[in-house]
């Protein structure tokens, strides 16, 4: 086999690969082929899939759930498919006016949305459930399902614990592009600026880490493939000549290096403190924090506003109190 540089990889063609059989039922779809696009980006291969009771009510929850959305964003323009199209990325459907607090409001003013926020909670749940259950089945450790677990957290804390325990579904988050965008700058001029929220802060710290850390890690598997860098898992067990430089390579750069195992581990924790923090600090938000920039200054990590001599006319000799 011919070197491989960042351009260039290989695709290998053969029969199917089945995997290992699971524990219980084992109920895959054997249909398999292979992608030479997808080989490009991910793997030729396309199944075996499994679907399962859980992932056929995920799917079906899922899509009950993007039809209700769809077709309430449909409806705002008229039913036009011209004007649907072209302001797809602005249209939304909003949760229920803060006078229903946290009462069932009728479809046209909010239930529609609460009735698709029940479908798309009980589909990520439902997905939730499938992949730990897979993970068991075929032997593997859930570390997967507990990442994904912490990405559910911050979506459950902006849809529905937050605004449980803020009385009101208003504070919840709508669903479309742009509006989401639109309430996540108003949420932060509302309580003060969320900059000066230290769980944003260490969220955007371990975002930013993941970012680096997977860079790190994908692009020193890929420098020493040409000696089989990716069986990370024999190079775990049975250190080769990949490990080997590719460890000299960091400890000459760094000073330290991780190994095959543990630069995971690091992976695994930054991506999943990422969402974690940033869950609790939309979590304290409103709740305990009325306004992340006075409590910055409260506790001394950002500087009080300077005076601007400005007077204010209320306390000026002879005005009526």
């Amino acid at each position: 086999m011919g070197y491989q540089n960042i351009f260039t990889q290989v695709q290998l063609a053969g029969p199917a690969e089945a995997g290992v059989p699971s524990r219980g039922s084992d109920a895959r779809i054997n249909a398999t082929t292979n992608n030479y696009w997808l080989g490009k980006v991910l793997h030729a291969q396309i199944g075996p899939l499994y679907l399962g009771p859980l992932g056929l009510a995920s799917l079906v929850c899922g899509f009950l759930a993007f039809e209700i959305i769809g077709l309430n964003m449909w409806a705002s323009v008229g039913w036009d498919p011209v004007q649907f199209v072209r302001q797809l990325f602005w249209l939304a459907l909003e949760p229920p006016p803060a006078k229903y607090g946290l009462q069932i409001p009728p479809l046209a003013e909010g239930g529609w949305w609460l009735i698709a926020g029940f479908f798309l909670t009980v589909s990520i749940l439902l997905w939730w459930a499938r992949t730990y259950r897979r993970a068991r089945a075929l032997g593997m450790g859930t570390h997967v399902a507990w990442a994904f677990a912490s990405a559910i957290f911050l979506y459950l804390v902006l849809g529905f614990i937050r605004p449980v325990l803020m009385g009101s579904w208003a504070e919840a988050v709508p669903f479309g592009i742009f509006p989401h965008l639109d309430w996540t700058a108003a949420f932060s001029i509302r309580y003060g600026n969320l900059f000066y929220n230290p769980f944003h802060a260490l969220s955007i710290v371990f975002l930013y880490g993941s970012t680096l850390l997977f860079a790190m890690h994908g692009a020193t598997i890929l420098a020493v493939g040409r000696y089989g860098g990716e069986r990370e898992l024999e190079q775990i067990t049975d250190r080769g000549t990949a490990t080997e430089r590719a460890a000299l390579f960091w400890r000459w750069t760094m000073g330290f290096n991780a190994t095959m195992e543990s630069i995971h581990r690091w992976a695994w924790w930054f991506a999943v403190l990422t969402t974690l923090t940033g869950g609790i600090g939309i979590l304290l938000t409103g709740t305990v924090v009325d306004n992340w920039y006075l409590f910055a200054v409260e506790h001394g990590y950002a500087r009080p506003y300077p005076p601007t001599g400005a007077v204010d006319p209320l306390t000026l000799p002879g005005v009526p109190q």
